[in-house]
């Protein structure tokens, strides 16, 4: 079996792909198996589910909640669940099933390692393989309780470090002139950013476009004042003189 939840929640056993069409039931088995192996206390999961005003039948609905998510997960060969009862509340047992969470955070590691040895190539394969997991994780906008909302905050901070070092090895490949667009959206999408800022004033540069390179710096600066009263950190700064210098080690 395999549990899939960077994108819309789904498992997949064999041939059969089962999604769950109820809300709240969704966002237990998302927080059971974002804690998959550790206990999830019934208070923790009343807060998942409800949030900061559980109704007064919060016990009795997730105790069938957790018989929905066991019928889901029933195997015809076993009468054993891999939800289980512990107290003070609920455990997943993930065994030798699969979950596509672990394979991202394996691939984010070998890409960053890549990165380090200057394998740039393998560190673009392992960064697009890990994005390709990611097609939008489960209930971002209406989470709740503190599990889902950390896992959120963390699953975007993960994603823009694996964008910053795909653009990093496409880089030192030499395809400055092709993520140009790419590197103007992404620093648009999260202008305070400076990673992004500084990629594209290097792609631009290399592509021979030096005044739209220190044009964006400008932009760049701009918005980190206006938004954080800060000017620009010093791997941002050092590109502008790079390019002002005509000195980017090509």
């Amino acid at each position: 079996m395999r549990y899939e939840i960077l994108r819309p929640l789904r498992v997949i056993d064999g041939e059969r792909t089962k999604t769950i069409q109820a809300q709240k039931v969704e966002t237990l088995l998302t927080a059971l198996i974002i804690r998959s192996d550790q206990v999830v206390s019934t208070e923790q999961l009343f807060s998942e589910i409800w949030g900061d005003e559980p109704p007064r039948s919060a016990t009795a609905s997730l105790y069938v909640y957790v018989s929905q998510v066991r019928k889901l997960l029933r195997r015809p060969d076993t009468e054993v669940s891999p939800v289980l009862t512990r107290p003070p509340g609920y455990m997943l047992t993930l065994g030798s099933d699969g979950l596509d969470l672990h394979d991202f955070t394996r691939l984010m590691k070998k890409g960053r390692d890549h990165l380090r040895s200057s394998g740039h190539e393998a560190a673009m394969h392992s960064f697009e393989e890990a994005l390709a997991l990611c097609q939008g994780p489960l209930l971002a906008d209406t989470a709740r309780g503190s599990i889902l909302r950390g896992f959120w905050t963390w699953l975007n901070e993960a994603r823009l470090e694996c964008m910053e070092g795909l653009m990093d090895a496409r880089m030192a490949l030499g395809h400055h002139r092709e993520l140009v667009s790419d590197l103007y959206l992404l620093s648009t999408e999260h202008p305070l950013r400076e990673a992004f800022h500084r990629q594209l004033m290097l792609a631009l540069h290399r592509s021979e476009s030096r005044g739209d390179a220190l044009l964006v710096y400008q932009r760049a600066r701009r918005t980190l004042r206006e938004e954080l009263g800060i000017e620009p950190g010093p791997a941002l700064q050092d590109i502008q003189r790079a390019i002002l210098t005509a000195d980017t080690g090509r």
